[in-house]
């Protein structure tokens, strides 16, 4: 796909691995919807890619959690730019390592609720205006989490497991259609993530979210005859 002058919607925009997503997608002139909780670190996002690039970004505040967020958001989204070409999933939220009965309730509701239940109803919004235009593609930041079962991981790797099976049946029920489904499997990165829900634990041998974003880029830009539909990375 020729990258140049596409509309790229990206959730989790404004830190870790969405950040550096947009920030090299920049650099291939597209054109970036923006959407995070955090205002102000979204409009530094939006600052940096103005500088190392003319491509233009606008940012959406939206709690994904939210029904009402997400129907407002797409809605903005579709007003401001016409149609989008490209959605990247990349939001998502951590659970502290724990037993399943040391976890809270409303840390199973949330961490469900947008690593799963939000990319599922963000998806299903967006599907037809993908459709509209003569070639698209989604592609769902999932973790390794999506395939390995990991100690002290159930509610995350419950959300995780949940968004695997739920990008493979879209690659099935696309595969006739002008979108493109991928689901990428990262390990763990140093991002902000773990810190968010309370980790201590060092992140700095983990996986540069910059070099996950070079692996979108490529996946997306690569040859129309070539589509890297699950993409696996270990650290």
């Amino acid at each position: 796909m020729n990258l140049s002058g596409k509309i790229v919607v990206i959730t989790g925009a404004s830190d870790g691995i969405g950040k550096q997503i947009a920030l090299r997608l920049a650099k291939e002139h597209v054109s970036l919807a923006l959407i995070a909780r955090d205002k102000e670190k979204l409009q530094n996002v939006k600052d940096k890619i103005e500088k190392i690039s003319s491509s233009t970004a606008a940012i959406y505040c939206c709690d994904l959690g939210k029904r009402e967020d997400l129907d407002e958001v797409v809605k903005k989204i579709i007003l401001d730019f016409g149609f989008i070409d490209i959605l990247i999933n990349n939001a998502g939220i951590w659970q502290k390592l724990a037993p399943l009965e040391e976890i809270d309730i409303d840390v199973v509701d949330r961490v469900i609720g947008i690593n799963l239940i939000a990319l599922i109803k963000l998806t299903k919004l967006f599907i037809p205006v993908l459709k509209s235009r003569e070639e698209a593609a989604i592609i769902n930041v999932i973790s390794k989490s999506g395939i390995t079962a990991q100690e002290g991981q159930s509610v995350y790797t419950a959300s995780k497991y949940g968004v695997r099976g739920f990008t493979e049946v879209l690659k099935i029920d696309l595969k006739d259609s002008n979108i493109k489904v991928a689901g990428l499997y990262q390990g763990g990165t140093d991002t902000e993530m773990f810190k968010k829900a309370g980790e201590n634990f060092s992140t700095s041998d983990f996986t540069d979210p910059t070099d996950l974003a070079d692996v979108v880029s490529y996946m997306l830009s690569a040859p129309k005859k070539l589509w890297l539909h699950d993409v696996r990375i270990d650290r």
